[in-house]
């Protein structure tokens, strides 16, 4: 709507300087609120232990564990059996009496509360004979494997020199009672003897079984490992229950694993004697590849061909593969005579250090496997490192495991994506393997690295990872379709009915939909801060320095708020209570705007103004038919009836007008004059925050010529109202369309009403002749690869028909 601004100068020049003026004087309106405070004593008391700008204190300490192990993969029984011995350095202040060790596998264990606690119902229309498996008996356990064998079987807990220690087990954690309290800066040896059956893989470790009857082994969470004791929890020895991840201390690890001889092992680590495990040949190719730029194949297709002829029953021998990691929270490894192995290492960083990016896996991955993992290692170490800290680990390794999913663990990890079994593969497929991978080894550095409490706060490494990965994937190629990450991606799980909605900050085994909560969200929230509250040069800055004060350390959710504060000078308490501690959504409503234009207080104008003004408005339709019969009303009929109003012409200029404007001219400055006379045009925006979540206001103003401009206001224009504000906008071209979040950065979920005038937009209606249906395999038509070949004739590939080199 267009008003003229009336009156005097001083109206005009207030709005001329909005902001200057209206920073002096109260808000139009007000609405108290606490969304600006600071977050104050939601955050734990900054203390010795961790200091209130967020990095560690003079008393923070962390205790360790060494690990001297050697464990034997029985392939034909599927059966892990192991010893260990462990030295426990306790460097803090408290004495312990006891020390608590983690037992994961018994989440398979017959009655673990994760699968007695399984909600679920059978619904009419069917399901998989995996999923009912599901709902009555121990998590992922299928019919052929049976519920009541699995889990640990610790078999010995004794001192170094043999005395045998009490201890208890309660499901997944097992205490041992101490002979003598351990005192600060005192460590204590024990030895412990145990054995389990590996299940088949879950997603996080097990084994995938194929038709041959062989199996790639993945093996993970494999022996009995400590808690964490801390400043903040004391003995972290929350229940595993399969969804929360680890919490885990440093070490030093020796691990010596045992495999049938015809096995290929990649490992955390580095391997001490690949000169007993390897081939000449194969020595020979692992040289090669120490001084290549592009993969080397040490382990060729050939020759895991070759090992598939034998049966894990037939194969006696083995071999040992000795493997030494300092300074890692964890250990994993994957065995498998189906395994192909290629490998380089590089100098990542251009620092003379070079690190080694190696992949593991079966015929069944190629050709995609070949052609990219190990390059996605290494781009994914480059990436993660130039915005944390460089690498520190001599070696990162993928490891394909089943068709989906991903799973991480120090210097290793255990990725999806597979090929149809003609050799093509959906972009989807593509773009999932490749990203995957980037994820799973950006693990390396959130949480390996910065070792933050997993089992609690899930988004500490999983968000700060996948946001992470969302940049690698861009640097990656610049149209690779990220799933996580862009604002506008998280908009349908922001929208949900808040009864299924859990803040950022829960415990991960309470929530529903973990993926969007703590992998999507958290990420899109850095994006957010990135790219639109605090810009790229101060939040890169903030996250590095937050990766080197907590490199190696174990930060908690407030540290990490504190240290993006402290070292960008950016007040966010605000952001964090709206996406990490609330429920709310972002849903800015474009209510209305208000035209206004300076009077120029010229009679002559102002006048034929509102001359033309009233002509329009007596333009009736009735006025219209009327006028045919005017000249039969009383006055035109009779002039006695006239008087000075029926002659008088209001809109007439007169010579006290003159006079009224020349005076006002004369009291006028040349810039006054100026700014009254340059046809300014004034808008009054009224906008709504109707999701609950304050955000700043990013405002596109396309004007008449054609140009455009785009307005960017801080989440601080809300803090006197987070309901509703006016803003005016001085403009020297018309506005024809606002248009709120026109980039979609800040995942408004109702972009119907961001625009003034309101734009509507249709629904496009898809008709079919037939509506499509079936399912599996081939429903929805073969994929593009698979397209072409049949209309150019090609004959199909077969999967596995990646390079041999």
């Amino acid at each position: 709507m267009r008003h003229t601004i009336g009156s005097v100068l001083a109206v005009a020049l207030a709005l001329l300087v909005g902001d200057r003026v209206m920073a002096q004087t109260a808000p139009s309106s007000f609405s108290a609120n606490d969304k600006f405070e600071q977050l104050g004593p939601t955050l734990p008391t900054p203390n010795t232990f961790r200091t209130a700008a967020g990095a560690p204190g003079k008393d923070y300490f962390q205790n360790r564990a060494d690990y001297d192990i050697k464990v034997t993969l029985d392939d034909a029984q599927q059966k892990i059996i192991g010893t260990e011995t462990v030295t426990y350095f306790n460097n803090s202040t408290d004495e312990l009496r006891y020390i608590w060790l983690q037992l994961d596998q018994n989440l398979f264990a017959k009655g673990s509360t994760s699968s007695i606690t399984r909600t679920g119902s059978v619904p009419e229309t069917g399901m998989t004979f995996a999923q009912l498996q599901n709902l009555t008996s121990v998590r992922e356990r299928s019919q052929q494997q049976a519920s009541d064998k699995y889990g640990y079987r610790i078999t010995k807990v004794t001192t170094k020199t043999g005395q045998t220690l009490p201890y208890t087990i309660n499901q997944t954690m097992m205490r041992i009672d101490l002979p003598t309290p351990l005192k600060p800066g005192t460590s204590f040896a024990f030895n412990v003897d145990w054995n389990y059956f590996v299940t088949e893989y879950y997603g996080r470790s097990g084994l995938e079984k194929f038709k041959d009857g062989n199996s790639n082994y993945f093996i993970a969470h494999w022996f009995p490992r400590l808690c964490s004791y801390n400043d903040v929890t004391g003995w972290q020895n929350k229940q595993f229950l399969g969804t929360g991840e680890f919490t885990l201390i440093f070490g030093n690890y020796k691990v010596a694993i045992t495999v049938p001889s015809d096995h290929v092992v990649g490992s955390t680590g580095e391997c001490l004697n690949y000169k007993q495990v390897l081939s000449a040949t194969q020595q020979q190719r692992l040289a090669k590849a120490a001084t290549s730029k592009s993969p080397v194949v040490i382990v060729t297709q050939a020759e895991a061909e070759e090992a598939l002829k034998a049966k894990p029953e037939d194969v006696k021998t083995t071999k040992t593969w000795i493997y030494k990691a300092d300074n890692v929270r964890d250990f994993a490894f994957a065995s498998s005579r189906r395994f192909i192995w290629d490998a380089m290492q590089t100098d990542v960083y251009g620092d003379g250090k070079k690190i080694w990016s190696m992949s593991f896996y079966a015929k069944e991955g190629n050709p995609l496997w070949g052609q990219y993992s190990t390059r996605v290692v290494e781009h994914t170490l480059k990436s993660y490192g130039n915005r944390t800290i460089k690498y520190p680990y001599p070696v990162a390794i993928s490891c394909h495991a089943t068709a989906g999913g991903g799973m991480e663990y120090p210097m290793i990890s255990f990725n999806g994506g597979r090929p149809e079994a003609d050799g093509t593969y959906s972009e989807q497929t593509k773009a999932g393997m490749i990203g995957v991978i980037i994820h799973e080894v950006g693990h390396n550095f959130f949480p390996m690295i910065v070792n933050s409490d997993e089992r609690q706060w899930t988004w500490m490494d999983e968000g700060l990872n996948t946001f992470c990965q969302y940049l690698a994937e861009k640097e990656w190629d610049y149209n690779f379709p990220s799933r996580r990450g862009e604002p506008q991606y998280i908009v349908d799980y922001m929208k949900a009915d808040k009864s299924v909605l859990s803040p950022i900050m829960s415990s991960s085994d309470n929530v529903i939909n973990l993926g969007a909560n703590a992998y999507a969200k958290p990420a899109t929230a850095l994006n957010i801060l990135r790219e639109t509250v605090m810009g790229r040069e101060l939040f890169d800055y903030a996250f590095k320095e937050y990766a080197r004060r907590w490199a190696f350390k174990s930060p908690e959710p407030a540290d990490f708020f504190r240290t993006l504060e402290d070292a960008s000078g950016v007040d966010l308490d605000w952001f964090w209570k709206g996406w990490f501690f609330g429920v709310e959504a972002v849903d800015q409503d474009l209510v209305e705007v208000d035209w206004y234009q300076p009077s120029s207080q010229n009679p002559e104008i102002v006048k034929a103004e509102a001359k033309e003004a009233y002509n329009r408005r007596m333009n009736t339709v009735a006025k219209q038919r009327d006028a045919a019969t005017k000249a039969e009303t009383v006055v035109a009929q009779d002039s006695t009836m006239m008087d000075f109003y029926n002659r008088y012409d209001q809109f007439a200029v007169t010579d006290a007008d003159k006079k009224k404007y020349q005076d006002y001219l004369a009291t006028l400055t040349p810039d006054e004059r100026a700014v009254l006379e340059s046809k300014q045009n004034f808008y009054t925006l009224t906008l709504k925050n109707r999701g609950g979540i304050p955000m700043p206001v990013i405002i596109r103003m396309q004007f008449e010529d054609g140009t455009d401009s785009v307005a960017r206001l801080p989440a601080e224009i809300w803090r006197y109202n987070t309901n509703q504000i006016n803003k005016v906008f001085a403009t020297s071209k018309k506005v024809t369309q606002w248009t709120l979040d026109p980039y979609q950065e800040i995942a408004d979920i109702d972009t119907e009403n961001n625009s003034f005038p309101r734009v509507s937009k249709p629904t496009r209606l898809q008709l079919f002749k037939q509506r499509p249906g079936g399912f599996g395999p081939g429903a929805q038509g073969p994929n593009p690869m698979q397209q072409q070949r049949q209309g150019s004739g090609t004959p199909p590939a077969q999967q596995g028909t990646g390079p041999r080199r």
